[in-house]
């Protein structure tokens, strides 16, 4: 895989662990949206706290790119979806655990109407196969 970050001062600066843009070359891996359901069970973990769900969410997506041979490292864009963007700060303090801020992949953060099972958060992912 190749994979090379962009940045321009002619566009705003990344206000997170994210990427203006990544150029990368390979195989893909579209990672469907997760949420904060626990792999055993399939029970929503956190409850009404969204940092418990935003750790459950992203062990879920390193599960999945552990699966296909791919880690954090390899994902090149992300999308988070959030039921109140008044958690954003909460969520990107924990988002940049896993994701590097001089390499973070490029990312959109929204906020949705509803969620599935009214989780807070949801993350999907694009990968690059190493």
């Amino acid at each position: 895989m190749t994979r090379e970050v962009f940045y321009t001062d002619q566009a705003p600066a990344p206000v997170g662990p994210y990427s203006q843009a990544i150029a990368a070359s390979g195989r893909m891996l579209f990672v469907s949206g997760q949420i904060a359901l626990e792999p055993g069970t399939g029970a929503m973990v956190g409850g009404d706290d969204v940092e418990a769900q935003t750790h459950q969410v992203l062990s879920n997506l390193k599960a999945v790119l552990a699966a296909a041979g791919a880690s954090f490292a390899d994902v090149v864009r992300t999308t988070v979806f959030l039921a109140d963007m008044e958690d954003f700060a909460r969520v990107n303090a924990i988002y940049a655990t896993v994701f590097d801020e001089a390499t973070a992949p490029a990312r959109a953060c929204v906020q949705a109407a509803r969620l599935p099972k009214d989780a807070k958060v949801e993350i999907d992912c694009i990968a690059v196969l190493p």
